[in-house]
Order: structure tokens, then sequence, then C-alpha cells
């Protein structure tokens, strides 16, 4: 498994400081967990905001789908949430994570 980018977290942390000062509201999901098979490994970002524009990757396909869905709810109510998709939940076959693996992502609004 591979280690976070320092760089290109960086450029998503930047990215979410960026749009925080331009008024938006923003949300971060992170990779908190994985086990198995994991597209991305924990400490991996996915920057959301109010609009639905996207900076970094916590999955892929569907499943980052579900996470940004899960972040545009965190950012209306402002309240956190874990999230976690795996191959024994039926949620991780309706969103696509069916390679065997497992991740956790929390999700959390920014500002």
């Amino acid at each position: 498994m591979s280690e976070p980018d320092p760089i290109t977290d960086l450029d998503e942390l930047a990215t979410a400081e960026r749009w925080m000062k331009a008024g938006r509201e923003v949300a971060i999901a992170t990779v908190v967990e994985t086990w198995g098979s994991a597209p991305r490994p924990a400490g991996s970002h996915l920057v959301i905001d109010e609009q639905g524009n996207l900076a970094g990757s916590v999955s892929g396909g569907c499943v980052e789908g579900a996470v940004v869905a899960e972040a545009m709810d965190v950012i209306e109510t402002g309240k956190p949430r874990m999230l976690d998709f795996g191959v024994a939940d039926e949620t991780a076959w309706e969103v696509g994570l069916s390679c065997g693996g497992r991740i956790r992502v929390y999700v959390e609004r920014l500002g």
C-alpha cells in the first residue's frame, strides 16, 4: 500500500483554505483506516465545497460519490460523520467497493 503524498495532500488543504477565504462552505473527508485492498491509503483527503466542487480523492468510483453526498449534508448540518465502506457491508456493493477491502472515512465541516 502506498503512503499519502505530502505534496498532493498540501494542495488539497491549500485548496480548502483558498475556498474558505473566498467565503465558501467546505467539508473535508479523510481516510482514517483501511483494511485489505483499498484504492487510497489512510490520510488521503477529499475536499468538497457547497457547490459540489472537489479536490483530492478518498477512493474512487461510486464510493467517492457517496462520500460527496454525505459531505453535502455535513456542510449543511455541521455534524461530522464516520462512514464505513466494506465488502461485508451491503452499501459497499451498492457503491462499488467489491475489491475485498474496507475503508473508514471521517467527514467534517471546516471553519
